[in-house]
């Protein structure tokens, strides 16, 4: 069978989803935008599935952006819409994302990267928005560019169309953390394995609630996740951990 531009497969609770187009340095297609799609509807319906690891194939690049031989060739509005479309799905989804910076992430490749939740990178990846290099604008990502970078640093980045070093992406905050490339792995293998082991209800409410009240005025955010503890302080999880602590146990969460 052919192998698909996008791999999906679940272990330890994780659901690894692997852009799998390594000669394309990883960029997305029609086909890729709905596989992602189609697979984290599964994902999300597992309840086995703790928490998302998102990546690219290789060690050249976690994704470049659009595949713009192919979009040239096909509809191009309606990969914009895919693409909209996938990272509204990875903003507001229920379960913890991370994504594992294997390489260069470009262009489109920064808004999935930033519509997750952590971001571990190599320190020798590069980032950046070169649409203007080609006549085009960052429009969608700019949507999460202003929700992650100052104002004017991120106007530096989207109108030069210069690549950045991991350093300057982290201080940016583009980056929850680069590492040497050598500790990649580890280091995404830890943080996952403590995702896996938190409530996922609380997890849920909690990122629910979080993006939310991102946009509201002070006040209406703290009345508004004031009500959002008491849901969260209601459930079966809050309380097996409360217990758990008094006991000195670890933990047993059911999702509930």
């Amino acid at each position: 069978m052919p192998t698909e531009d996008l791999d999906f497969r679940v272990k330890d609770n994780i659901g690894h989803f692997i852009i799998n187009r390594e000669p394309q340095r990883n960029a997305l297609n029609l086909e890729t935008l709905a596989l992602f799609l189609k697979y984290l509807d599964q994902a999300e319906s597992d309840d086995t599935v703790r928490a998302i690891l998102i990546s690219g194939a290789g060690d050249r690049a976690f994704c470049s952006g659009a595949d713009l031989g192919s979009a040239a060739q096909g509809d191009i509005q309606a990969g914009f819409s895919r693409y909209a479309q996938l990272i509204k799905k990875l903003a507001g989804f229920p379960k913890p994302i991370v994504a594992r910076i294997n390489g260069d992430c470009l262009a489109g490749g920064m808004g999935l990267m930033l519509a997750c939740d952590i971001v571990i990178a190599k320190d020798d990846a590069k980032f950046g928005t070169p649409e203007v290099n080609v006549g085009l604008f960052p429009m969608m990502i700019g949507a999460l560019i202003y929700r992650n970078v100052l104002r004017k640093k991120a106007m530096e980045m989207v109108l030069l169309g210069h690549k950045l070093n991991a350093e300057q992406a982290q201080d940016m905050g583009l980056i929850t953390r680069a590492v040497p490339p050598e500790k990649l792995d580890a280091e995404v293998a830890m943080t996952l394995k403590l995702l896996a082991a938190k409530s996922p209800i609380g997890i849920k409410l909690g990122k629910e609630a979080f993006y939310a009240m991102a946009d509201m005025p002070f006040e209406d955010a703290l009345d508004f996740l004031s009500q959002k503890i008491a849901d969260v302080a209601a459930t079966e999880d809050a309380r097996e951990g409360i217990t758990a602590f008094l006991e000195k146990r670890p933990p047993v969460f059911k999702g509930r």
